[in-house]
């Protein structure tokens, strides 16, 4: 599957760093455009060690595609509504603000205030979300009046969804049924959309694990139900300028476990839902995202329609069994080799082999 996430948030607080920490693109910023749109590698230990064992000719990472907004402050609300547009039709939005000081990187606020940001972006999606929301029921009250037929159940769901917005609250905290969601899918309201914050620091910031704001937003946060992670774009930059050795040296004297890029990755995935499962050879080493829950016949089908079709059953070991033994013919020996049927529910991390006939 395709992963869409969209990368939103005020000029000056990192958006496009980020944006090419993950995708690898250089170039400016995107301050003069609607957005930037790159290809993420997802970071995985997992593919490197299978690649390790492997050796193979190829190794292929789990993808996500990024759309870097261009910050919203200070624009005419014509503008922004634009703006806004360009990440309408994504999976997830990630929303970058900032706590880092510096005299060389202009603040388009006064202070360093976080917290502040966070809500006033957040205010904007409202804003935007009412808008789609007012001009359908508009529409519809219309058609009405002509006597045309109108779909209760769908006009039922936006006056719920109206309900909420008067109150100031994302569409996120929607309630519906499988059918109810359907009637709504096609607006792609953004506060209807997993969100994630991630708050840009300096190098002090990040020893001290300390920055304005801090307890206002990890409250508001935690209360909303939103995941909340940090990152140092300038550090993160100086390590992928590495080579794989010394960014580990590097970040053992710094005393971090991963990069903020991974982290943000592993984030990504939990709070929409992903895992992956891996396929492995001479040939290639590589990783597939599913959603959580799917089944192996319907996995099979993320690698080719035809494999779905004629599916026989699928040749599973855990990755945890493979890095204690190393070897398939030792995981076979004890046991650890199964065979799955098509309602198999396939785990995060499972290593599989299919058995198709078409």
């Amino acid at each position: 599957m395709s992963v869409k996430i969209g990368i939103i948030g005020n000029p000056q607080v990192g958006k496009t760093t980020l944006f090419k920490l993950l995708t690898k693109i250089d170039g400016s910023g995107n301050m003069n455009q609607k957005a930037n749109i790159g290809i993420a590698k997802v970071p995985d230990s997992r593919i490197d060690f299978l690649s390790g064992i492997f050796q193979p000719k190829k190794t292929t990472y789990a993808t996500i595609e990024l759309v870097d907004m261009a910050g919203t402050a200070q624009r005419p609300d014509g503008k922004k509504n634009e703006l806004l547009e360009a990440i309408r039709d994504v999976d997830a939005i990630v929303q970058v603000v900032r706590a880092f000081e510096s005299n060389m990187v202009p603040n388009s606020r006064n202070n360093i205030e976080p917290f502040d940001e966070v809500k006033e972006v957040q205010e904007e999606l409202l804003l935007s979300d009412w808008s789609i929301l007012e001009n359908r029921l508009e529409r519809i009250q219309k058609q009405k009046n002509k006597g045309a037929n109108q779909n209760e159940g769908e006009l039922e769901v936006l006056l719920k969804a109206r309900d909420l917005l008067e109150q100031e609250l994302p569409l996120r905290n929607l309630e519906l049924t499988e059918q109810e969601e359907k009637l709504i899918r096609g607006y792609d309201f953004l506060t209807r959309k997993p969100i994630i914050v991630v708050v840009n620091l300096d190098e002090d910031q990040l020893r001290n694990d300390q920055y304005p704001q801090k307890a206002e937003l990890e409250k508001w946060c935690s209360e909303s139900n939103i995941p909340l992670t940090q990152i140092c774009g300038q550090l993160e930059v100086e390590i992928a300028q590495l080579d794989e050795e010394s960014q580990q040296l590097f970040m053992e004297e710094l005393g971090i476990q991963e990069t903020g890029i991974a982290r943000l990755a592993r984030i990504l995935y939990r709070h929409l839902g992903l895992i992956s499962f891996f396929t492995v050879g001479q040939d290639e080493v590589r990783a597939w995202t599913i959603t959580d829950g799917s089944t192996a016949k319907k996995a099979a089908g993320k690698i080719h329609s035809d494999i779905e079709r004629g599916f026989i059953r699928a040749e599973v070991v855990s990755y945890a069994d493979f890095v204690e033994y190393q070897s398939m013919s030792k995981i076979k020996e004890k046991g650890l080799f199964r065979l799955e049927g098509k309602e198999y529910l396939v785990k995060d991390g499972d290593i599989i082999s299919f058995r198709f006939n078409v």
